[in-house]
């Protein structure tokens, strides 16, 4: 497919949004709506938009490019059961915990249990987590449209960056979460509908049926869901499982991205409904993007397609493999749907990581959810400027990835996630078990700074500490652990026993 032809398909999809965003927001642009979508969300909506949020561009194009590794294959499954596991204890316990007290920003929460330190630090790592993770994220796709688009009009890397941060803050900066619950919606209809197309005209070319392909699949060298074999090394199937739970809780429950969309339902009761159902669509297209993966490789066995090299470095990169034998090798029309579920997937995800973040920000720093800030005609023009700020920020983290040229895309959110998100799960573990307990306040920022250093450490030295112990996603786990532990080392009696 030709660069032209990519770039009208990006121009159209975008104008859409956009045009959708001005309908939906005309109405209502205010801060309630762009904070909490006026809490009338629909819950099937929700959840169906949640999907693309969850996904991103790196499930779409980095998981299935892993597949040939033969340490890794369907490894990612172990790990979507301990994301489903996670999602359960979500609305089992979290989410009533928030609905219970009404919260805009979940580090409310923290707020009333732990002290006002705590919370700032709380909302602090979020931000700091946040825009890391999500500008990894973009950065995979931005590559790809780079190489495949930009780099034939001349466009330098930074542009292409800008574009695309400019064009999600267009559709996002009036009508917030109460636009992205449709934007989302409509996304992640092309998302899973590119996925399903996509197994369906690899399959034609390898001349499979589906049943077909099921077989060649699972006979293939690439099918490997469960490992055994060795507990030390980091493809241990419990070591995924616990990895997965506790990522979920932490980069799930325990982030204001995903939940906000939980918050916006009507009452608890819908958005149980929305997680439940959720977490069955979760694991299902899971299933396909694995699938993808083991039928790219055998259609570039059967073509002689070779893994495409990274122009930097001139190493295989598996992240490639997918869009080259999409642009490349397959006709247009699968081409058009690989193009629309990568925008779909990735711009799914940062939308709403922006607004996420402009509303952390605005609520937790600034009080734009207070009553005496509610009438303040000046909120919203501050509300505009803050979400020009983080997508600045955001521009500015991923030139620095660029720079850094840190292509393991995937282990790099998931290891950012382990040292960021590993305090908050500490901080929340504390406030929900230890009930008869506070903190000293103002040592909590020191201790959230000590347990991820600490962390490191161990994982940098496990094989020579643990006998050639690996550790994965489960690293996590050892994060919140001696976050909870820093967090008993300045406890003291609660004068009451608290609610929550």
């Amino acid at each position: 497919m030709q660069p032209l032809t990519i770039l009208l398909i990006i121009i159209i999809y975008f104008g859409i949004l956009i045009l959708i965003s001005n309908r939906v927001s005309k109405k209502d642009s205010g801060n309630d709506a762009f904070f909490k979508a006026n809490k009338n969300s629909k819950w099937y909506l929700v959840a169906f938009g949640m999907i693309g949020t969850a996904l991103s561009g790196v499930t779409f194009i980095s998981v299935p490019g892993q597949v040939g590794s033969p340490d890794i294959q369907f490894k990612y499954f172990q790990f979507i059961l301990g994301n489903a596991i996670g999602f359960i204890l979500i609305a089992k316990v979290l989410l009533p915990l928030y609905y219970r007290m009404n919260l805009t920003s979940i580090y409310g929460y923290i707020e009333q249990r732990l002290g006002h330190v705590s919370y700032k630090t709380a909302a602090t790592i979020f931000l700091i987590s946040r825009t890391i993770g999500s500008a990894a994220r973009l950065y995979l796709v931005v590559i790809v449209l780079q190489r495949y688009v930009f780099d034939a009009f001349g466009i330098p890397f930074w542009v292409t960056v800008l574009i695309s941060l400019g064009l999600i803050f267009a559709y996002t900066y009036r009508g917030g979460l109460k636009t992205i619950i449709i934007t989302d919606t409509l996304q992640t209809l092309f998302l899973v509908s590119s996925v399903i197309f996509t197994i369906y005209f690899i399959c034609s070319s390898l001349d499979y049926n589906l049943p077909e392909a099921f077989e060649a699949v699972k006979n293939s060298n690439y099918s490997k869901i469960f490992f055994f074999e060795d507990w030390l090394k980091s493809n241990y199937f419990w070591k995924q499982i616990l990895g997965g739970i506790f990522v979920t809780l932490a980069m799930v429950g325990l982030d204001q991205d995903l939940m906000q969309k939980n918050l916006s339902c009507k009452n608890i009761g819908e958005a149980q409904k929305n997680m439940f159902t959720f977490t069955g669509i979760f694991v299902i297209i899971n299933i396909f993007f694995l699938s993808v993966g083991a039928l790219l490789y055998m259609y570039a066995e059967k073509n002689g397609i070779s893994v495409p090299l990274d122009t930097v470095t001139g190493k295989p990169r598996t992240d490639l493999l997918f869009p080259e034998i999409a642009f490349n090798y397959l006709t247009l029309v699968p081409a058009i749907v690989f193009l629309l579920g990568l925008t779909a997937a990735t711009f799914a995800t940062t939308d709403s990581a922006l607004t996420a973040l402009t509303t952390s920000f605005c609520v937790d720093f600034l009080g734009m959810d207070k009553a005496e800030n509610a009438a303040n005609p000046n909120m919203v023009r501050t509300r505009h400027l803050v979400h020009i700020g983080f997508s600045l920020l955001m521009f500015l983290v991923i030139i620095v990835i660029y720079l850094l040229n840190s292509d393991a895309v995937v282990g790099l959110i998931f290891k950012v996630a382990a040292y960021t998100y590993g305090p908050l799960l500490g901080l929340y573990s504390f406030g929900l078990f230890m009930k008869t307990k506070t903190v000293n306040d103002r040592f909590v920022p020191i201790i959230c700074i000590l347990a991820p250093s600490i962390t490191f450490l161990i994982s940098s030295y496990s094989t020579e500490l643990f006998g050639n112990y690996q550790f994965a996603e489960e690293l996590i786990i050892v994060n919140g652990g001696l976050t909870f532990l820093g967090l008993l080392l300045i406890s003291k009696k609660a004068t009451t026993q608290t609610r929550f």
